[in-house]
């Protein structure tokens, strides 16, 4: 009797593990539906966002663009300089004349996997199967107001990030990591609100909060012509 109790035990328990890992993907895929559906996100092949960053009283210009697999750059343009991030195939720069830097210096492999990470498009989550990251799914928990699906992304390099996705629409509201940032490992949230879509029928999170502040996006432009060169310092 004993033994066939085990048994069931243990055959309940893998099949809770399976209906886990099952909501998990489930929940990524109505998040995918609700962007567009995923021929909608393979046809995104560049991004270029431009609004303001609030912080410290002040509101400084920023622009954000993107080209899929080849890079990103942030232009930001504060007391007189204009400062940028940017990271390309092989490696990543930041010029910040404003904190005293006279010329580029190059990104530490951190802060390149982070900047690399958005190089597609898609999103992290959405495009989680082709960068053979896994899912998990950990639950209804609160976020920004509401309820939410919370799901645990391990990337293949077993960095971890953690989604809350707002039960109705399936947007992502928040997510939560930790990030090496200059040597310390710190913890990272950034949230998202204010979807819309752009004229081309791309959703997007038109204001996004950081830890050096919120920033809002007034025009998002997709599959611009953007030219290599910008990824270069």
């Amino acid at each position: 009797m004993k033994t066939i109790k085990s048994l069931f035990v243990a055959a309940f328990a893998l099949l809770s593990v399976n209906a886990m890992a099952q909501s998990a993907e489930d929940i990524v895929a109505k998040h995918i539906n609700a962007l567009g559906g995923m021929e909608k996100l393979k046809s995104l092949n560049s991004v270029k966002m431009e609004g303001s960053l609030s912080t410290q009283g002040m509101d400084i210009p920023v622009t954000i663009t993107k080209l899929r697999d080849k890079g990103i750059r942030s232009d930001i343009e504060v007391m007189g300089t204009s400062n940028y991030q940017l990271a390309n195939s092989t490696k990543g720069f930041v010029f910040m004349p404003v904190a005293g830097q006279s010329e580029p210096q190059e990104m530490t492999a951190a802060e390149y996997a982070t900047a690399k990470d958005q190089f597609n498009l898609m999103g992290t989550l959405a495009g989680y199967k082709d960068a053979a990251a896994k899912l998990e799914y950990l639950g209804a928990e609160e976020a920004a107001g509401v309820s939410a699906h919370k799901i645990k992304l391990t990337k293949a390099n077993g960095d971890v990030v953690n989604y809350f996705l707002d039960a109705k629409t399936f947007f992502i509201l928040k997510s939560t990591s930790k990030r090496d940032i200059q040597g310390t490992m710190t913890d990272v949230e950034t949230t998202y609100k204010d979807y819309k879509q752009n004229d081309q029928g791309y959703w997007f999170a038109y204001t996004t909060g950081t830890m050096n502040g919120d920033i809002s996006f007034s025009k998002i432009s997709t599959n611009v012509a953007v030219d290599e060169k910008i990824f270069q310092p």
